[in-house]
């Protein structure tokens, strides 16, 4: 996506491509000659700091593993870059703390990629919220739900081992502890978490009957008919990105077994938060769902807004290939409706009308791409105009973080846990 978006963009050179695979960097050299851009030079993540001076770096995207986030944003700091970095800001508090200290030392610019805000619905709720629509909020309730392709994903790659990505309170949830920080204009302040593995994983597969005995789906017959699996050698992105950076030596297996061995990471989440505007929210997160959305609903002084996202309405019984089966920025290709109802006190509800976006993540994607690196210029990005609220920042991703490092806390020890002694 960065790729894309900074290729299209006369304004941009992409002079650099860090990765620990020249396979990979070859693949978004190639994407650049087709989008009319120069190649850019291969960089090994060790020679890093250095090739930044070098090649006189001004701004730096780190799309890396979620666990080494915090390595690139730092070292691009310190060389005077500005940053931007994907979800999640990093994956523990200390390495949290050490990007705070490293934004407040530099004095440098900090960007964190929630393309959600960018959403209109997600601005629309945004607006009514903070226009009083439905009084001072006291709750919320929020409901994530990935579908057995989208949610599957997670348990493919890295994702599943908690060092990599901090699990899914981390990674994904904390775009919508994002959102909520975002919407309510608030802090949270204590955190009290429940949840395991009940559905992806070994056990739960053979409780099931749903695994299937292979390690990997690529050359796996085992996996032929597993609609669990995803089947790389079948879509030519997947097949450069990760078939082919295998045969040059990259360990990176993209395609391994949803319930197989090696997972620590949770597939069924309940939270309750409070915040420090007084505010609770009650969270629950699903990844094993029929169908992909959500709900979220604001219980106030003055009534109750509630919002329904039907991303995808579900999924067919069919082994997940190329597209079908990767992970994110695609549009879902069974949408159902989203809808916004305000319930005021003592009058009748009325649905709430706002003016919708082409493109992924409910056209979140472009409008995040033009206020992080400005227009396109050809007018392919017209009307992708920038959220209320502005872009997140440093300070924003620490506490979207919080919500998720805390409940890993608290599913750990059984207990609450207040978030202000993390950071």
């Amino acid at each position: 996506m960065y790729t894309k978006a900074l290729g299209a963009r006369a304004h941009y050179d992409i002079a650099l491509l860090a990765d620990p695979s020249p396979s990979r960097i070859a693949h978004h050299n190639r994407l650049l000659t087709t989008l009319g851009k120069p190649q850019a030079t291969a960089c090994a993540p060790d020679d890093f700091a250095q090739a930044l001076r070098r090649h006189r770096i001004d701004e730096v995207v780190v799309t890396t593993v979620d666990a080494t986030h915090h390595t690139y944003i730092n070292t691009a700091l310190e060389a005077g870059c500005r940053v931007v970095t994907e979800k999640p800001l990093t994956t523990d508090a200390e390495k949290c703390r050490s990007i705070l200290d490293t934004v407040e030392r530099t004095g440098g610019e900090l960007s964190v990629g929630f393309n959600y805000r960018y959403n209109p619905a997600h601005e629309k709720i945004w607006q009514l919220l903070h226009d009083g629509a439905i009084g001072k909020i006291r709750s919320v309730h929020f409901e994530w739900l990935l579908d057995v392709r989208h949610g599957a994903d997670y348990f493919r790659r890295w994702h599943r081992e908690k060092r990599h990505s901090g699990g899914l309170l981390v990674h994904k949830s904390g775009h919508h502890f994002d959102l909520v920080n975002w919407w309510l204009g608030a802090a949270p302040t204590r955190v009290h978490a429940e949840g395991g593995l009940v559905f992806y994983g070994r056990d739960n597969g053979e409780r099931t009957g749903l695994r299937r005995d292979y390690v990997r789906a690529h050359n796996s017959p085992e996996a032929a008919t597993d609609p669990y699996a995803i089947r790389l050698a079948d879509d030519p992105n997947l097949t450069s990105l990760y078939l082919d950076a295998e045969a040059a030596g990259d360990p990176y297996i993209r395609d391994r077994n949803v319930f197989g061995d090696d997972i620590d990471v949770e597939d069924d989440l309940a939270l309750l938060v409070r915040y420090d505007s007084g505010a609770t929210m009650s969270y629950h997160l699903t990844a094993y769902s029929p169908w992909e959305g959500y709900r979220v609903m604001f219980n106030g002084t003055a009534g109750r807004l509630e919002l329904e996202v039907e991303e995808n309405t579900w999924q067919p019984p069919r082994v997940a290939s190329g597209a079908q089966g990767a992970h994110g920025g695609v549009v879902m290709d069974r949408p159902g409706r989203t809808s916004i109802l305000l319930r005021p006190l003592w009058e009748a509800p009325r649905e709430i009308s706002y003016e919708s976006a082409a493109g992924s993540h409910g056209g979140g994607d472009l409008r995040m791409l033009k206020e992080l690196f400005g227009a396109v210029g050809d007018g392919s990005d017209e009307g992708a105009v920038p959220a209320a609220g502005k872009g997140a920042t440093a300070r924003d991703g620490a506490l979207a973080l919080a919500v998720g490092v805390a409940g890993n806390q608290s599913l750990a020890t059984g207990l609450p846990v207040e978030t202000a002694a993390l950071f």
